[in-house]
């Protein structure tokens, strides 16, 4: 695959792989070459044990690659241990010290330093009114909520004023609504701050929220990279288009801009070049973009069953087989068919259809 590659980058890495002895094939990742460019907010999102973790340790210095080379700004950092490296780390622990006030979990890598005592008071009261904590300096972290504990471990990292700040799935063990507030204040801090993230994530609606580019692990490699657009959109593999997301995957072959399913009817994608023709293919088609009524000219069309409904509030999702074990997912807006009465049920016969250049033909 083609990795973006900046003048100028960052963080570049290249042909970095990591080997475990005992693990399955002896790599827990790949000869991965990427370029992250200074001031990004750039996700790595895979599956438990894609090695996105292993791979943010080696940029962090937390562990050394058994092949290639770790740069920072340029210059190779391969083999320096964290405290010699321009970057720190926020991790989902956010180890702190309870029995320490806010301000001093904050100042601790300053006193460290050196940095004088008037200088440490300016930083940390700048710091802690960045993430909107400066009125609970004196606090303690237990009697913090866990998202306003989250924040006093990104002040912590960020006051040393690193080139780049990694971040090992921060937002985890938040429940669901105030990782979704977090992860808007994340993204506003680091415009804010105008420094490098590269953060650690499996979940794609929050890599898709918050990156400016991501890239999708898989086994130890880089499966796909690119925007979120791109990568939701315009997905290069099945891994990738089943990972982000929902999509419909349906298997057969491919002749004459056409998806032949191996017990059901040819399904019109339109003609695709690089695509050898008899070849196996998966056709992969988000439900959203798949219509129940009120059909275009020139959109694909095909008849199905209705198996099951799900209601989910502002949407429903059908479930309709196309043929035998072949069932797609279709998901409708509510505001088109406002009344229950007005949705189908399972049994029924509809006609579902999409745009040619909304599907993809892939391997």
């Amino acid at each position: 695959m083609t990795i973006v590659q900046h003048p100028n980058p960052s963080v570049r890495l290249d042909r970095v792989g990591k080997r475990y002895p005992g693990s399955a094939d002896g790599y827990a990742v790949h000869g991965v070459t990427l370029d992250i460019a200074a001031g990004e907010f750039f996700s790595l999102l895979g599956p438990s044990g894609c090695g996105k973790t292993t791979l943010l340790r080696m940029i962090g210095g937390f562990a050394d690659p058994t092949e290639g080379s770790v740069l920072l700004d340029g210059e190779d950092v391969t083999g320096l241990p964290p405290d010699k490296r321009n970057v720190n780390t926020v991790f989902q622990s956010y180890a702190l010290f309870d029995h320490l006030s806010l301000a001093d979990n904050v100042a601790f890598g300053l006193k460290r330093k050196g940095v004088p005592r008037a200088e440490i008071r300016e930083r940390v009261t700048d710091m802690l009114d960045l993430v909107q904590l400066g009125a609970l300096a004196g606090r303690k972290p237990p009697t913090l909520s866990g998202g306003q504990r989250q924040r006093v471990a990104l002040a912590r990292a960020l006051v040393n004023r690193p080139r780049v700040l990694l971040l090992d799935e921060p937002l985890a063990a938040l429940d669901l609504g105030l990782r979704r507030r977090m992860q808007v204040e994340l993204k506003q801090i680091q415009r804010e701050v105008g420094i490098t993230f590269v953060f650690v994530t499996h979940d794609q609606d929050e890599a898709l929220t918050m990156s400016d580019r991501l890239a999708v692990m898989n086994e130890g490699r880089i499966e796909q990279c690119g925007t979120p657009e791109d990568v939701y959109e315009r997905p290069t593999s099945s891994f990738t288009a089943s990972f982000m997301g929902t999509s419909n995957l349906v298997p057969g072959t491919y002749r004459s801009g056409r998806v032949v399913l191996d017990q059901g009817p040819a399904l019109p994608v339109g003609p695709r070049s690089g695509v050898p023709e008899g070849s196996r293919v998966n056709l992969s088609i988000r439900p959203e973009k798949i219509w129940l009524s009120d059909f275009e000219p020139g959109m694909a069309q095909v008849r199905g069953v209705i198996r099951e409904t799900v209601y989910s509030g502002p949407t429903t999702t059908y479930l309709i087989e196309l043929a035998p074990g072949v069932t797609v997912s279709v998901l409708e807006q509510n505001t088109v068919r406002s009344r229950m009465e007005d949705r189908w049920s399972g049994g029924e016969q509809v006609e579902i259809g999409w745009k040619p250049e909304h599907c993809l033909v892939l391997d």
